[in-house]
């Protein structure tokens, strides 16, 4: 089984966290069963960049984005060579290293 590791983020996961995950399930499901709240304005559906994240390890295991994400990643804060949305990033059978970015495009989180 597939484990997701969340580095250390101030805000979201301060310890980092290893996460047990399903092949097909995406880094934001696997996050949020474990009470990692990573903002997702959008409810999963691909329609804003909330749910940005770099994935440090792994990211050639994942499924290539399609054009739909790609135009989303493009108005994310701090885009990165590894970066995807992680309600479109579904794990498949290699270990993930997951960096929740800092900031968000968004001025207010719903979740405060």
């Amino acid at each position: 089984m597939p484990k997701i590791i969340i580095l250390p983020n101030e805000e979201h996961c301060p310890e980092g966290a290893i996460l047990e995950a399903q092949p097909g399930e995406t880094i934001l499901d696997v996050a949020l069963r474990n009470g990692i709240e990573i903002e997702h304005a959008c409810e999963k559906s691909c329609a804003c960049t909330t749910c940005h994240v770099v994935v440090r390890e792994g990211f050639d295991s994942l499924k290539e984005s399609d054009e739909l994400e790609d135009d989303m990643l493009d108005k994310a804060w701090g885009l990165e060579p590894e970066s995807r949305l992680s309600c479109q990033a579904r794990v498949a059978n290699e270990d993930l290293v997951v960096d929740i970015p800092r900031y968000t495009v968004n001025l207010a989180s719903e979740a405060q």
